[in-house]
């Protein structure tokens, strides 16, 4: 990382995210050919759930993207969880940071699947895509789940589906209610059937035009410091984990237990005493 600090930070950094079955995986491979027509070189980060038996990840992700397996311009990583909640693997700063420094223009992370604790994407990409369907849940729905304010982009995938108008009407709707704005940023919704590629190069511009957008307003900048901060943090924290996990932590817990010492003074004595 050492190494790499002066050559990273260039790429575009596009993160995709939305319910299991949204299609996520499809359009991610629409995106990779359309960033390809371009001439643009894509790295792509695709997280997928690790096992709670064996820890590994099906890396299903991998298979559906085979048409770009043999292009020396794409290079594609599934990555497990392995436990870590948010949606990303721990890792995924360290190998964004490996991407951009190895000359990718553009880098998409796909996410296993959002839910109310899975946000982390929205921290981590410059622009965050959010993936709705027709039968996957209204946007109603998803502005219960809190995935709505997250959205730079709001994506309507399979939109040859019946409901698919439904669907944009009422995310128009919830838009206009909750005022989802981000300074002069109007959040777009685009439909798209990723299967076929259609509506995907509308999509491309949507973010480019977000691109612009966060260039010109200085967004950009106060994004990455952010990202940059929120990495030192998890690093510093983890490594303090790891410090804390020592005698003197089994000597608190056992007082703690013995109703001898209240946890907040024990927590206290333990940072003074790291």
């Amino acid at each position: 990382m050492a190494l790499l600090a002066g050559k990273a930070g260039n790429a575009r950094v596009v993160g995709l995210t939305g319910s299991p079955g949204v299609g996520k995986s499809t359009s991610t491979a629409a995106l990779v050919a359309a960033y390809r027509r371009r001439g643009l070189k894509v790295g792509v980060l695709a997280i997928d759930p690790s096992s709670p038996f064996s820890g590994g990840a099906l890396l299903g992700d991998r298979v559906r993207m085979q048409e770009h397996a043999t292009d020396d311009g794409v290079f594609i990583r599934s990555m497990a969880t392995r436990g870590h909640l948010g949606g990303l693997s721990w890792a995924t700063p360290q190998a964004l940071r490996v991407l951009s420094a190895a000359g990718c223009d553009v880098i998409v992370i796909e996410t296993v699947g959002v839910g109310q604790a899975e946000l982390d994407i929205a921290r981590l990409a410059d622009t965050t895509l959010v993936l709705l369907a027709p039968g996957m849940g209204d946007g109603i729905q998803a502005s219960k789940a809190g995935i709505l304010e997250i959205a730079d982009v709001l994506v309507v995938n399979k939109a040859d589906r019946d409901g698919a108008d439904t669907v944009a009407r009422d995310l128009r709707h919830v838009l206009s209610l909750t005022g989802r704005t981000d300074g002069s940023w109007h959040v777009p919704i685009v439909k798209t059937v990723a299967t076929k590629s259609e509506g995907v190069d509308d999509l491309v511009d949507a973010i480019e035009q977000h691109g612009q957008w966060l260039a010109a307003s200085g967004a950009l900048e106060r994004r990455r410091t952010t990202r940059a901060a929120d990495e030192v943090e998890a690093i510093a924290l983890t490594a303090l984990r790891v410090d804390l996990r020592n005698g003197a932590l089994d000597v608190l817990a056992a007082r703690v237990a013995a109703g001898e010492l209240d946890p907040y003074t024990a927590a206290d004595e333990l940072i003074r005493d790291t």
